[in-house]
């Protein structure tokens, strides 16, 4: 995971997201705490591969790669 440093931050990488046409969603104070903002990022079992690897290209474009360990929290099937 990673914190957004602040609400409008988070913000920012939404709006970036839905550029690319990936929708997700930003959580803000008051919804969290201050210093906790973050995207929501739900995925469909019906997206083929291709969709699921777009939408991972456009969060690493706009917040940077993924860490190893994320995914495998993320998805512990993937570890296995």
């Amino acid at each position: 995971a990673r914190p957004a440093p602040d609400a409008a931050t988070a913000l920012a990488w939404q709006a970036a997201c839905q550029e690319q046409g990936v929708a997700v969603g930003c959580f803000r104070p008051p919804s969290v705490p201050d210093g906790v903002s973050r995207l929501r990022v739900t995925a469909s079992a019906g997206l083929d591969d291709a969709a699921l690897e777009r939408g991972t290209a456009v969060l690493e474009s706009v917040l940077g790669p993924v860490p190893e360990s994320a995914l495998e929290r993320a998805l512990p099937e993937a570890g296995a």
